[in-house]
């Protein structure tokens, strides 16, 4: 991971009084400036800072020489190897206790001198797609900074703030988790002022065992909320719809709640994507249009929507925002294919998620005027001991979407297909493909059963790489049956 700071440069004595640390200089007059950060000694360079983190099966302190030889001049780090310090190398060093607490301190003041503003977006699905619409809407009155890919975690999120630039107005950040602490971590390097929590869902269960414990981990949001923050969660979620704090005042967004504080209603698909009306705050819009299609993407507007009117802009202004956003990665790409329209949703799985993704395969049917509705479904991860029911639950749910082929990929996911069974889907419309079977052999089954017209569906956990199989399945599945990805 790397990123360029955003106000060109730092220096190693200004971080070390943020720190409360010296800095230790080896080699006469070595560089203290610095305009990169990196976390991989590979992509060091002149006027690099490294940081050496201890991982499960690395110990970034190994690579700290890589990282000099390669032309970086300083690190930031727990201990300095015996080594290095008679090595003749000329550079700067920041001994701390621990490497991510002391870039988290870093970021949180470099963040203060920074953005006047400052979106936080955690949830177990959508927060990648909310703020993404979020930052499409902010755009439009602001200059914002957002955080890219998937740096969400308590070593991208610090590095993303690294990177807003001095004309920052706004950054939006997204916060992931895989435990309790991560989020409150985030949160406290962030400072807040508006912070969202999609929904609580059901992945890392087999981390923290609960749903319940997984809605503890995601309203540690609020640790580091500026006193006068806005909390913005989802008001048909049952664990957040009662969620009151004495420093804020939740406000809701939802589609089934009365009580909402933006509603949306009277949901439509159309070519270009999903419309909705709403209301808000006495208010009624009508014709919300966004360009991506399913009922979650609503919930998704509804959370943009509210953060637009916090931060003052006027309705057109966000209807204007909502129409430029773009989906990113691998998140329901829809493509073509030898007249197949195929909806490509890679990056994750959860129940549900999937259950979103039927949706939006059913309405892409209704769109065509009916035409065959297919799905590739693959193996969900990281549901605990709950995984078994969790995949029948997706079988039942293929099974009301009335799926002309279903075909799973994956040993955890032939629970799906053996429940969609029992749930009446005639067997000759099933494909089970355990993990024993290739890549190649999941093509194959595609090409022989697709045919002009037809919706596919493919998705799994980022952990199944099933956007391999629409690889083989585009170029060419090999005669030899060889895999080529």
């Amino acid at each position: 991971m790397k990123i360029k700071v955003g106000m060109k440069k730092m220096n190693m004595n200004q971080i070390a009084k943020i720190c409360n640390c010296q800095v230790t200089k080896i080699g006469t007059d070595a560089p203290t400036e610095f305009d990169t950060v990196c976390t991989d000694s590979r992509e060091a360079e002149e006027h690099s800072l490294f940081l050496a983190m201890r991982g499960e099966k690395v110990d970034g302190h190994s690579y700290i020489l890589n990282a000099l030889g390669n032309g970086c001049t300083c690190v930031l780090c727990e201990y300095l190897p015996e080594t290095l310090k008679n090595s003749g190398l000329c550079f700067s060093a920041l001994i701390v206790p621990d490497v991510i607490k002391a870039l988290g301190a870093i970021a949180r003041v470099y963040g203060r001198h920074v953005a006047q503003k400052k979106i936080a977006v955690t949830g177990s699905v959508g927060k990648t797609t909310t703020k993404e619409m979020i930052a499409a809407i902010l755009s439009e009155q602001f200059h914002v900074h957002k955080t890219e890919g998937n740096h969400n975690s308590t070593l991208g999120m610090p590095l993303s703030m690294l990177a807003a630039d001095e004309g920052t107005q706004v950054s939006v950040l997204e916060m992931g988790m895989s435990g309790l602490g991560e989020i409150d971590f985030m949160s406290r390097v962030a400072e807040p002022d508006i912070a969202v929590i999609t929904n609580i869902g059901s992945s890392h269960l087999e981390m923290l065992g609960s749903r319940e414990n997984i809605c503890s981990a995601k309203m540690e949001i609020v640790h580091g909320m500026k006193p006068d923050g806005k909390l913005i969660l989802n008001g048909d979620e049952p664990l957040l719809c009662l969620m009151k704090g004495s420093s804020y005042q939740p406000i809701y967004v939802g589609i089934r709640s009365r009580e909402a504080d933006y509603r949306a209603m009277n949901i439509r698909y159309t070519s270009r994507g999903t419309v909705f009306d709403m209301i808000y705050r006495k208010r009624v819009a009508t014709n919300v249009e966004i360009p991506v299609l399913g009922e979650h993407h609503v919930y998704n507007a509804l959370f943009s929507w509210a953060v637009g009117i916090e931060m003052g802009l006027a309705e057109d202004v966000i209807r204007r925002g909502l129409s430029n956003f773009h989906n990113t990665g691998m998140r329901q790409r829809i493509v073509e294919w030898e007249g197949v329209t195929i909806l490509e949703d890679c990056y994750n799985a959860s129940p549900e998620s999937m259950r979103a993704a039927l949706q939006v395969l059913d309405a892409m049917s209704a769109q065509a005027g009916g035409c065959r509705k297919i799905a590739l479904l693959g193996d969900m991860k990281d549901l605990g001991p709950e995984s078994v029911d969790m995949h029948r639950a997706v079988g039942s749910i293929a099974a009301d979407t009335k799926l002309d082929l279903l075909i799973t990929y994956g040993d955890l996911a032939v629970d799906i297909a053996l429940e969609a069974v029992m749930h009446g889907v005639p067997r000759e419309r099933v494909i089970v493909l355990p993990q024993s079977k290739s890549k190649t052999e999941a093509a194959k089954v595609l090409r022989e059963h697709l045919r002009r017209g037809d919706c596919l569906l493919v998705k799994a956990s980022r952990a199944m790489a099933m956007e391999d199989i629409l690889t083989l399945l585009m170029k060419g599945v090999p005669e030899d049956g060889t895999e080529e990805v």
